[in-house]
């Protein structure tokens, strides 16, 4: 075999051993009525606005990582809306049930009617996390379908690795 050989060979199998490394993960979070929200009108054509948000949300059933479960989290997100279109990017925070924390960025677009978030999917990846998630990588995607109260329910799914 020659080197150019074993070096492709080696670095199969260490994508591989990579890849087995990552674990997939999923859950469910609702997110309230972002509080506070501000928003301004851009002016440069009707209902272009931009603005950003807080909002605060609940995981059920919880995303499971490295044996602990999301609880609870926010999100901070800027967003730009134009008539019913809506795309936006932001940070998330979530703790976990034994107080480790994940935090996440996110981006992607959606919808909206009368100025309400309607639906929304995008994708998103870890930033970091405390305690056994320091170092934590990974990234998904997530669809999220709003509720008349405001409220938004996300459908959370993709994989982390954490460091040896």
């Amino acid at each position: 075999m020659s080197s150019k050989g074993v070096l492709a060979f080696l670095c199969a199998i260490a994508l591989a051993a990579a890849a087995a490394a990552q674990t997939k993960t999923s859950g469910t979070i609702q997110c309230g009525k972002p509080d506070p929200q501000h928003a301004i009108e851009v002016g440069d054509k009707p209902g272009h606005m931009m603005g950003i948000g807080k909002s605060t949300c609940t995981w059920s059933p919880s995303m499971e990582i490295a044996g602990s479960k999301t609880k609870d989290g926010y999100s901070i997100s800027f967003d730009e809306m134009t008539g019913n279109k809506y795309s936006g990017h932001g940070v998330h925070v979530s703790t976990m049930d034994n107080g480790d924390k994940i935090y996440v960025k996110f981006q992607g677009g959606g919808t909206l009617k009368d100025g309400a978030l309607q639906t929304d999917s995008g994708t998103w990846s870890y930033t970091g996390g405390t305690g056994k998630l320091k170092g934590i990588k990974g990234k998904g995607t997530y669809k999220g379908k709003g509720s008349t109260d405001g409220t938004m329910t996300y459908e959370i799914a993709g994989d982390y690795q954490l460091p040896k």
